[in-house]
């Protein structure tokens, strides 16, 4: 699934050379440090005392350019340092084309991606997958069996997209539901007004068909109903209540619960399954196996709750996404202290 720049990364319609070139010209500047933040490179913790153990490997780490990439990468460049390795890293890629493009071309080892945009975008499938292990079993092994690369265990988590509006204009209005949003459409209430990225307005997975989905039968696919706005504005505007009481999110964006937001169920699971998972070169994983289990370590301690916390520290409150990402860790145990 592809986003515009400044979202989720998700951006499509890259031609393959642009995006290998960008790729190129990104990581040849040396996106990012060595350990990101001038910080210490990290060491000790349960990953290293529990018998990982890579000393005398190096791993280029990428990562996308948004809150939660940012962590994710970060994130994983500390726990590969805390077992012994030396770790590049490239957070901060533009967009989901290049990194899969530094990726396959081999100037990444490893970035953290989504098994829906795995699915969809990077292998070309259409077939709807709504049962989450499912959608990253068929990911990875499809992934692997073409490309070689490897799909470590997903997150409990699902970034996916979703219709919010805020608490109080819910309980106003006694919309629990996206079902309820629709009907809401449908009742002619000039507040059922909408604030959406340009690309979710026409994409497949994004606002016609969900309509269509939903049952909206009212016309309601120009202004003043929707109105199309960059990623960030959408939030704001969204809990301002103008231009919009309604907007499209992502269900895991710290700005949800620091807005008051509350992203309304998707209750006929009309939207994709996103699942992060760290996609790793297969010859990375044949000289250092341990890399995988360095990354499903960290995948299972991302419910939902914690991402959108994570993601909070960072979008809401300002905080360094390295720092972000070394407080966790330790907090978790698994790398050590100083």
């Amino acid at each position: 699934m592809w986003k515009i720049s400044g979202g989720r990364g998700r951006l499509g319609g890259w031609r393959g050379g642009a995006v290998v070139l960008a790729a190129t010209a990104l990581l040849a500047a040396g996106c990012g440090g060595l350990s990101g933040s001038g910080q210490p490179a990290a060491t000790g913790g349960s990953l290293a005392a529990g018998g990982i153990n890579l000393q005398g490997q190096t791993f280029t780490v990428g990562g996308k350019d948004f809150d939660e990439q940012l962590f994710l990468c970060k994130a994983q460049v500390q726990a590969l340092q805390s077992v012994g390795a030396t770790v590049n890293d490239r957070c901060g890629i533009q967009g989901s084309a290049a990194a899969r493009a530094a990726l396959t071309s081999g100037q990444v080892d490893m970035y953290w991606s989504y098994t829906g945009t795995g699915w969809i975008t990077d292998l070309k499938q259409s077939q709807v997958i709504k049962d989450s292990r499912q959608q990253y079993e068929a990911t990875a092994n499809l992934d692997r069996q073409q490309n070689n690369i490897v799909w470590t265990e997903p997150t409990p988590f699902n970034n996916t997209y979703a219709i919010a509006t805020t608490q109080q204009f819910a309980n106003e209005n006694n919309i629990r539901t996206t079902t309820d949003w629709a009907n809401f459409i449908n009742s002619g209430n000039p507040n059922a007004t909408l604030c959406v990225e340009p690309e979710f307005a026409g994409r497949d997975d994004g606002l016609p068909n969900l309509l269509r989905t939903y049952g909206v039968t009212r016309p309601y696919n120009a202004p003043p109903a929707v109105t199309t706005l960059d990623t960030g504005v959408v939030y704001q505007a969204t809990s301002n209540g103008n231009p919009c009481k309604f907007g499209e999110v992502f269900t895991t964006d710290g700005r949800i619960p620091g807005l008051n937001l509350v992203a309304l169920p998707d209750d006929k699971n009309f939207f994709p399954i996103y699942n992060a998972s760290n996609s790793i070169r297969g010859d990375v994983v044949a000289r250092a196996p341990q890399v995988v289990d360095v990354s499903n370590e960290i995948a299972k301690r991302l419910d939902y709750n914690t991402m959108l916390s994570l993601n909070g520290q960072i979008s809401s409150q300002g905080q360094d996404p390295a720092q972000v990402a070394r407080t966790w860790l330790q907090q978790q145990g698994l790398i050590g202290q100083s």
